[in-house]
């Protein structure tokens, strides 16, 4: 079914319902400098783990890939965030 997608604040917090359904969903929404922070120690500990494991040190090579290639996708066709 078809979403509309809504923004009280132009665009720090988004939300989606359904067409018909006034119930919307939280999609996206602007965090907070402690929460920012958090994450960045969190990635921090994240890399530190893979240098001693492999599997955890292949799946940020994979993430890096990922992101590699979506910022060449950007530079070429545009951002096309839906």
């Amino acid at each position: 079914m078809p979403k509309i997608f809504e923004s009280p604040d132009g665009g720090r917090t988004v939300y989606q319902r359904e067409i018909g359904n006034l119930t919307r969903e939280l999609i996206k929404e602007d965090r907070s400098l402690h929460d920012q922070i958090l994450e960045s120690q969190l990635w921090g500990e994240i890399r530190r783990a893979a240098e001693t494991n492999p599997t955890i040190q292949e799946a940020l090579d994979r993430a890096k890939i990922a992101y590699y290639l979506s910022k060449e996708y950007e530079k070429r066709h545009g951002n096309r965030k839906t």
